[in-house]
């Protein structure tokens, strides 16, 4: 089931949809690549990440969202 991407949605969470990694690369998103991220990805929200590295949230939401809606993940 498909459900709304939100600020407080966990990073492993948006990892579910294989399509959404590639958007978050696209953000810089370092946690994807950081080997201890691995271990906190399960508590990991995508806003404090975002805050945490000026990333732009409102528009990384949007495209999420669009992915998974469309159902192109």
């Amino acid at each position: 089931m498909r459900k709304e991407i939100t600020k407080d949605t966990l990073l492993c969470e948006i990892l579910d949809y294989p399509k959404t990694k590639e958007i978050l690369e696209k953000y810089n998103l370092p946690c994807l690549d950081c080997p201890f991220a691995i271990f906190e990805m399960g508590s990991l929200k995508i806003g404090e990440v975002c805050e945490m590295y000026n990333i732009d949230l409102k528009n990384l939401l949007k495209e999420l969202n669009e992915v998974i809606k469309n159902g192109v993940y």
